[in-house]
């Protein structure tokens, strides 16, 4: 049975007299892999911290399992007082960790260990922050948008070692494959709030809002019994004195229910201000080539960009996507080849690395550029309050600088100041970044309906799959090439991601020659009865430990049981780990007999 690890408890936290966490509680067994989901600003960075004792809480209890190991991955690591990134990394271990995990991961990673941590690029940063979390191999794993700044080939290897791991995870991300991918629990973080869900990621959005519907109607009920209360204190009978102060009361707790409840918080609008048709022919390049000293960026492209497309670009850090860009824009010569741009572009340009934001500039002055205080969407003039809030920013932050938003406020204000820029081509270097998964949906249903023509590069693979129509694809060595269709379409004619070809390429270098060894033939035999029975009878037996191990997390589920009656607790978490070990044994039995028969019957 899985053992319970961690058990925060009535957690409240408040924050320059904000309300953050109001009784979120979170339970994390040792077969918890966690996705921690919720809205930007909803406080699921805070609950990470709080989970990794970083943070003290105004009220609550938290419970770690004796013995246990945890290690957290924050979105900024600090790297003072190291010298090398090794000396960083293995100032995470314990004493008695494995100090050659940290040259492992390292490696894995694509670092020797010797790079100066104040030299490093985002992505090396990030790299060096995860090899430092997973080389102790700890009980407990507490990852905070481990993929940002990340390439898909460092994701797609991080996602694969998660699943590799023993450990228990709590993980904040805002990429839905990496979260499809590896979770089996979710945390709903709303309103100060924990909900669980003993499912992963992919069932999420149908279980929201199907409580979101049920808050309604719940809301709409309310109302009604309001109304027929206040019906009655004014048509009622009115002799019955106690009866009146009861129902007086009971008016009084119905509207105070009504008033207190705080409803979810709305989603962005987001529209594209969207200029003349541009002419058919977006950008036309033939065997263009760009090289800065020995290093190949581009090498005999050739690419035909037509008004409508959506144009996705997907390579490692380090792959020239930057500089493809600026050359299929005509922001840079090519070294050889003609670039055609077509007739009446206007593009528009969203750099997701928010350098160009000032932070000393208000926020409305970034709307608007500083001119007015209004903005022209599509020809219709909107005061930039009200603009803003289709953002969800406040009224309050229209005069506060820069420097006070979060990393999604300052993604969405990016969103805000250019989609009200008129456009016929959009250009979008990483518009993920940062920002919160209802966003992202919203930000792709406008992306389909722009009439428009779409650049984008992303190490997003849901994003890329909903949004681009071919993909551009980094090969090595300069060369790129075009595939019909999203991320998904891509891999099935490719065969791989970004890394494959080049580990085939090592495989094929390693290969070692095949000796011929003389085999004696043996006589041929068959499945015992017992064999045969058990792997007749097995499947059943699964099925039923699966079955029994739902009911039992459903029971688990309530966070009050814990408290309510620890001896059920105890008793249903011991059954749990046993049925647990049953249905892993059985698995294993059932999967080596069945290959077993198929060697046996010569398949």
């Amino acid at each position: 049975m899985a053992n319970l690890l961690l058990n925060l408890q009535n957690t409240k936290l408040t924050f320059g007299g904000k309300p953050v966490l109001e009784g979120a509680e979170l339970m994390l067994h040792s077969d918890d892999r966690m996705c921690l989901v919720g809205r930007n600003g909803s406080g699921k960075s805070t609950l990470l911290k709080i989970a990794a004792g970083l943070i003290e809480t105004d009220d609550g209890t938290r419970f770690f399992q004796p013995g246990t190991t945890v290690r957290y991955l924050p979105q900024e690591p600090d790297f003072g007082g190291f010298e090398t990134v090794l000396e960083y990394v293995e100032a995470g271990l314990g004493p008695t960790d494995n100090p050659y995990r940290c040259r492992h991961y390292l490696n894995e990673l694509g670092l020797s260990g010797d790079e100066n941590p104040s030299q490093l690029s985002g992505g090396e940063a990030r790299r060096a922050a995860i090899a430092r979390t997973l080389a102790p191999e700890p009980d407990i794993l507490l990852l905070d948008e481990p993929t940002n700044h990340l390439d898909l080939p460092a994701i797609e290897w991080l996602e694969a070692e998660l699943k590799s791991l023993r450990s228990a995870f709590i993980l904040i991300s805002h990429d839905r494959r990496f979260l499809e991918a590896l979770t089996n629990r979710t945390i709903w973080l709303d309103r100060g709030m924990a909900k669980r869900m003993n499912r992963g990621f992919e069932f999420f959005e149908e279980w929201r809002d199907q409580v979101l519907e049920e808050e309604e109607i719940n809301q709409q009920k309310l109302s009604q019994k309001i109304a027929a209360e206040e019906h009655w204190m004014r048509y009622g009978v009115t002799a019955r004195r106690k009866r009146n102060v009861r129902r007086v009361g009971l008016l009084g707790s119905l509207r105070n229910e009504r008033r207190e409840y705080v409803g979810s918080q709305g989603n962005v609008k987001l529209s594209a201000s969207t200029a003349d048709i541009s002419g058919k022919l977006v950008a036309e390049a033939k065997k263009i080539s760009k090289s800065y000293g020995d290093r190949t960026i581009v090498a005999g492209l050739d690419l035909l960009l037509l008004r409508g497309d959506r144009l996705g670009i997907v390579g490692p850090n380090g792959g020239g996507k930057t500089t493809l860009i600026k050359l299929i824009t005509g922001d840079l010569e090519p070294d050889s080849g003609t670039i055609k741009l077509g007739t009446n572009l206007q593009i528009v340009a969203l750099d997701q690395s928010r350098q160009s934001l000032d932070p000393t500039t208000l926020v409305q002055d970034v709307i608007t550029a500083g001119r007015g205080q209004s903005v022209t969407i599509n020809g219709e003039t909107k005061h930039v309050v009200s603009y803003m809030r289709d953002f969800l920013f406040k009224p309050e932050q229209a005069r506060t600088p820069v420097s006070v938003l979060s990393g999604g406020e300052r993604a969405r204000l990016i969103l805000a100041r250019e989609l009200a820029k008129a456009s016929n081509f959009l250009v979008l270097d990483e518009p993920t970044n940062d920002l919160d998964l209802e966003t992202l949906d919203l930000l792709q249903e406008m992306l389909a309906d722009y009439k428009g023509t779409i650049l984008l590069v992303s190490h997003d693979r849901d994003f890329l799959d909903r949004v681009a129509t071919s993909i551009l694809m980094y090969e090595g060595e300069g060369h790129w090439t075009e595939y019909a269709g999203g991320y998904t379409d891509m891999l099935a004619q490719r065969g791989g991601g970004v890394a494959a070809r080049k580990l085939k390429e090592q495989e094929r270098e390693i290969r070692e020659p095949v000796v011929a060894v003389e085999v004696k033939p043996q006589a041929k035999r068959k499945l015992s009865f017992n064999e045969k029975y058990a792997l007749d009878t097995l499947p059943a037996k699964i099925e039923a430990l699966k079955t029994e191990l739902h009911k039992l997390e459903d029971v688990m589920a309530d966070v009050t049981l814990f408290t309510r009656d620890p001896k059920l607790f105890e008793k249903t978490s011991l059954r749990h780990q046993a049925a647990h070990d049953e249905l892993v044994r059985g698995e294993e039995q059932w999967l080596d007999l069945e290959m077993m028969r198929e060697a046996l019957e010569g398949r």
